[in-house]
């Protein structure tokens, strides 16, 4: 672990990430499991249509990863076992994880989603909060997780990697460029591909090369408020805030993987109609109807699309989400066989905005 220190007492950033999550509640559920290679995805239906949602470590030795087809996964590591994926029980263990951290004393959490969290501790000794974190987890749903401690969000978030699985890792302005100077750009959170291969574009490789760079510059390829926040990024700069107001969703989707390519149009209109309603049924129970609607539409083999409509005025009305949806397809003018369809509702805002 690097740059310990007590007797500091200031605001520490804790980025707490369930180890391989998904699985590892299955193993839970599956105790044979065990220290067998175990992937979860689709229908857990391998010769199906389906992507990995998580593979535990054994599966990863294999070179398996989270979005690879099943079918792929299969021929890399036959012998796993295969899983579908069990929203409830999930979620379950997801709200029994964060009730723990929650109960931390002066724990400030910010839920990023089933399997991570940013939690805000002002200490002399964030290492040992860490540790508390990881003990009251373990015991109260036999998880483990692995803890980044950081002095700005993006340390504590980049920090976590060194220190899976179930370790802990600290990561400060005094160790960032001596810890991450010399590893690639998209080795940063924030900074994926197409961003990556753009820095590439300016001769901006490493870490150390983007802490150096000139904002102007980035600036003039991403814009006046992106270049300079991804300059930041670079230094590990970042908010130490942490915000613990829950998360209120912009928009609910649902979207289907056919195991078979549509090509019947009464089919696809059947098949948008279904999803239609079901997004309704969730904007329903968020009490906010539908002002926007999106299609996600994926052709055989692999062309993917999206648009987007703004309806004439908020609505419950499924019909009313079918029909758009099925007139943003029709825009397309495509007649190629359909391999995924996505429908999803942008609701009106909630009274007084989004608080984040």
């Amino acid at each position: 672990m690097s740059g310990t220190r007590h007797g500091d007492t200031r605001r520490w950033v804790l980025h707490v990430d369930l180890d391989q999550f998904l699985a590892a509640v299955e193993v839970l559920r599956h105790p044979e499991l065990a220290g067998r290679p175990v992937i979860v995805g689709g229908r857990g239906d391998p010769t199906e249509r389906g992507v990995v949602s998580t593979a535990s470590y054994e599966a990863r030795e294999f070179g398996v990863r989270s979005g690879m087809a099943l079918r792929i996964a299969a021929r890399r590591c036959p012998d796993a076992v295969f899983l579908p994926v069990d929203f409830p029980v999930y979620e379950s263990a997801s709200r029994q994880v964060m009730d723990a951290i929650r109960a931390v004393p002066g724990a400030v959490v910010e839920v990023l989603g089933w399997d991570e969290a940013f939690v805000g501790v002002t200490t002399d000794d964030p290492d040992a909060v860490a540790t508390r974190i990881q003990r009251d987890v373990l015991a109260a749903t036999g998880l483990h997780c692995s803890v980044g401690i950081g002095d700005t969000r993006v340390r504590a978030k980049v920090a976590t990697d060194f220190g899976k699985p179930r370790g802990r890792f600290r990561l400060t302005s005094d160790t960032w460029l001596e810890v991450m100077g010399e590893r690639p750009v998209s080795a940063l959170w924030g900074v994926g591909p197409r961003i990556a291969a753009r820095l590439g574009a300016l001769g901006i490789a490493t870490v150390a090369d983007l802490a150096g760079a000139d904002e102007a510059a980035l600036a003039a390829e991403f814009g006046p408020r992106t270049g300079p926040h991804i300059g930041g990024l670079g230094r590990g700069g970042d908010s130490a805030a942490v915000d613990p107001t829950p998360w209120v969703p912009r928009a609910h989707g649902r979207e289907t993987t056919f195991q078979q390519d549509l090509t019947d149009e009464a089919e696809i209109a059947a098949a948008i109609d279904e999803l239609a309603r079901r997004v309704v049924e969730d904007i329903r129970r968020e009490g906010r109807p539908a002002q926007r609607v999106h299609l996600k539409v994926r052709f055989a083999p692999f062309f993917t699309f999206t648009r987007v409509r703004t309806l004439a005025e908020a609505t419950y009305d499924a019909e009313v989400v079918a029909h758009t949806a099925r007139a943003l397809l029709a825009r397309l003018e495509d007649d190629r066989p359909i391999r995924l369809l996505g429908v999803r509702a942008e609701m009106v805002s909630p009274e007084g905005g989004y608080d984040r």
